[in-house]
């Protein structure tokens, strides 16, 4: 070995070993979790179960740091610019899917810059009115919707969101113009549905089923090709509108470069999470599904993903420059 190569191999042994010794003394200090989203909304809510869990199967504490703006992009963006030590991770939905085809930017590039590492969980979106709006059933809706150009105003946690879309492909569908309202999260939405500022949102099940239990919404069909075994009386959408199904999913994502022991054993570790019966009992009672897939799984199912609520978003005629 020559001179010149020797330092070369020398910092190439001293990474490798520097990358050894992460992986075997990870975690030793805290770990936040970042949810790009506003509190209190379903993903915020998985989070924190998730990171409570989390912390009991790693030995650190995990924080949730809500980021929310730009449909997400700037909690994304936080976290692929991260130090990829496993420190950093991130707690996003579908709408970062959605995201690659709705911006021209999204201030990182989601195949390049963030790994997946496991979806959490499949969450039914369901279409829910306030008292003020004058129908009983999904079908009474969809002739106002039709009737109502102009009138009926439904909110989201964003553009490009679940949310979104399933009011985008419903007025495709029925033949509506509802009005989107975009906010910067579901709960906010949720509050201007419950005081009458919006007249609807096709909200995550678990942000609302309080509203529906207590009969302050009125839940008129979800947005998954059956019924929710939590609302059995509930229409499926596609009941009324053949072909209608929009599934909302939430997933960890870890900065690019993350040794793949780390990715691993996160993967592992949440899919332990989500083998206690506690926890399934939690989702089921939310009425949603739990995943823990592998990091290659995901990976796969992010690349379906992203081409499926592409043309979801062409659709809309969504476009964020």
């Amino acid at each position: 070995m020559t001179n010149t190569h020797f330092p070369k191999a020398l910092l190439a042994f001293a990474l490798v070993l520097a990358g050894f010794v992460a992986r075997a003394d990870w975690p030793e200090r805290t770990i936040t979790l970042v949810v790009p989203l506003a509190a209190g909304g379903s993903t915020d809510i998985t989070a924190r179960l998730v990171a409570e869990k989390f912390a009991g199967e790693l030995g650190q504490t995990v924080v949730v740091d809500n980021r929310p703006g730009a449909g997400g992009n700037i909690g994304g963006a936080y976290v692929a610019k991260a130090p990829p030590d496993g420190y950093t991770l991130l707690m996003s939905t579908s709408t970062i899917a959605t995201n690659v085809t709705l911006y021209k930017n999204m201030g990182f590039d989601l195949q390049k810059d963030l790994i997946p590492v496991s979806q959490v969980a499949l969450i039914p979106n369901v279409l829910v009115v306030n008292n003020n709006v004058p129908v009983k059933n999904l079908r009474e809706f969809v002739e106002y919707a039709r009737q109502k150009k102009g009138v009926v105003n439904f909110g989201s946690a964003g553009n490009g969101t679940s949310q979104h879309l399933s009011g985008a492909l419903f007025n495709s569908m029925a033949h509506g113009e509802m009005v989107h309202v975009p906010y910067k999260g579901g709960a906010p939405a949720n509050v201007d549905l419950l005081s009458g500022q919006i007249q609807a949102v096709f909200s995550p099940l678990v942000e609302v089923l309080p509203y529906i239990d207590s009969g302050k919404l009125r839940a008129l069909g979800v947005t998954t090709k059956a019924r929710s075994p939590r609302l059995p009386d509930v229409p499926a959408i596609a009941e009324e509108l053949p072909g209608f199904d929009v599934v909302l999913w939430n997933g960890v994502f870890a900065p690019a470069g993350t040794p793949p022991a780390v990715v691993r054993r996160l993967g592992a570790t949440i899919s332990n999470i989500l083998q206690d019966p506690s926890v399934r009992k939690i989702f089921a009672d939310q009425g949603s599904t739990p995943v823990g897939n592998t990091p290659a799984e995901f990976k796969k199912n992010l690349t379906v993903e992203i081409d499926k609520w592409g043309k979801l978003v062409k659709l809309s005629g969504a476009r964020v420059d």
